[in-house]
C-alpha cells in the first residue's frame, strides 16, 4: 500500500498526538499543526512536518494549508482534530465563551476545509476526517454549548459528504466517547466563569462527574487511533465512526429515544400535510 500524506491539526497532545504517532509508526507522512510549531513526536518509520497554526486565525489557516499541500504536492487525509471543551449550564456561559468554543470547534475547521478543497478537488480524491464527539450525537447537561458547536460540525459534515461524493472526496465524522487523554484537564477544557445554584443538580452534577472521571476514562487513545486508521483504509469508510463502548451505548440510547418519539407523535406529524387531492 502506498504511503499516505496526512494533514492533522492539533498533534501536540491527546487524540491528535496518538493519531499522529500511529500514522508515523506505519510509515506514512504526517503534516501536523501545533500552536507553537513543536510536537515532541518521534517520526519513526514515517516523515513528520510540524507547522505552527492558530486555528482561529483565518489568514494563518490559508497560509498553513498552502504550505502543507506544497510539501508533497497533495494531501490524502485531512484531519480536523484541534479543539477544546466548555463545561457549564447554558445560562452560566458568556457570549465570549460561546463564540470562542464555536471559533475553535466549528469555524476553524470550516475555514481549513474551504482552504483545502480546491487542492482536493483538483486531484479528484481525498478523505476529510472531522473529529466531533459523542456530545455531537447525544449531549448531556453541562455540555450544551460545546455540543452545539459539535452539532454544527456534524450537520456541516453530513451535507459536505453529499456535495463531495461525486468529486471522489470522502468525509467521516469521528465521534469519541471518554478517552484517557488530557481532554478533561485545564489544557483542553474550560468551565463557565459563573456558577448558578439552580443548576447544581443537572449541569453541576455532570461537571462533577467529568472531573472525577479524569484519569479513569475507559477509552484507550492508541486503540482509538488504530481504529481510525482501519476506517480510513476501508473500501467504504463510514460517515460516522463512533469510538468507545460508552459512546456506542449513548448513541444507541439516543437513536432509541428518537425512534420512540417518532412513533409516539407520528399521527400528529402526519396531520400537518395538505389533505389528499385524490
Amino acid at each position: 500500500m502506498a504511503r499516505k500524506i496526512w494533514f492533522i491539526t492539533g498533534i501536540s497532545r491527546g487524540f491528535g498526538k496518538a493519531l499522529a504517532q500511529a500514522v508515523l509508526a506505519r510509515g506514512d507522512v504526517v503534516i501536523g499543526t501545533t500552536r507553537d510549531g513543536a510536537a515532541g513526536l518521534d517520526a519513526g518509520a514515517g516523515a513528520l512536518h510540524v507547522l505552527p497554526l492558530e486555528i482561529t486565525d483565518k489568514a494563518a489557516i490559508a497560509s498553513c494549508v498552502e504550505r502543507a499541500f506544497a510539501l508533497h504536492g497533495h494531501v490524502d487525509v485531512l484531519v480536523n482534530n484541534a479543539g477544546y471543551g466548555l463545561l457549564g449550564a447554558i445560562e452560566e456561559s458568556t457570549e465570549e465563551e460561546t463564540r470562542r468554543v464555536f471559533d475553535v470547534n466549528f469555524f476553524g475547521p470550516l475555514a481549513l476545509i474551504k482552504a483545502a478543497l480546491p487542492w482536493l478537488r483538483a486531484r479528484g480524491r481525498g478523505h476529510i476526517l472531522n473529529v466531533s464527539s459523542i456530545a455531537g450525537l447525544a449531549p448531556m447537561a453541562g455540555s450544551g454549548l460545546y455540543a452545539a458547536a459539535k452539532f454544527a460540525l456534524e450537520g456541516m459534515s453530513q451535507s459536505l459528504a453529499q456535495e463531495l461524493a461525486p468529486l471522489g472526496i470522502r468525509v467521516t465524522l469521528i465521534e469519541p466517547g471518554a478517552f484517557r487523554t488530557d481532554f478533561l484537564s485545564a489544557h483542553s477544557i474550560r468551565k463557565a466563569d459563573t456558577s448558578l445554584e439552580a443548576y447544581a443538580g443537572t449541569s453541576g452534577k455532570a461537571v462533577r462527574y467529568l472531573e472525577q472521571l479524569e484519569g479513569r476514562q475507559p477509552g484507550d487513545p492508541e486503540r482509538g487511533a488504530r481504529a481510525i486508521l482501519q476506517a480510513v483504509d476501508a473500501r467504504t469508510p463510514p460517515m460516522h465512526l463512533v469510538l468507545g463502548s460508552d459512546a456506542l451505548q449513548r448513541s444507541r440510547a439516543q437513536v432509541a429515544l428518537m425512534s420512540r418519539e417518532l412513533d409516539a407523535w407520528e399521527a400528529l406529524s402526519r396531520s400537518t400535510d395538505f389533505p389528499s387531492e385524490a
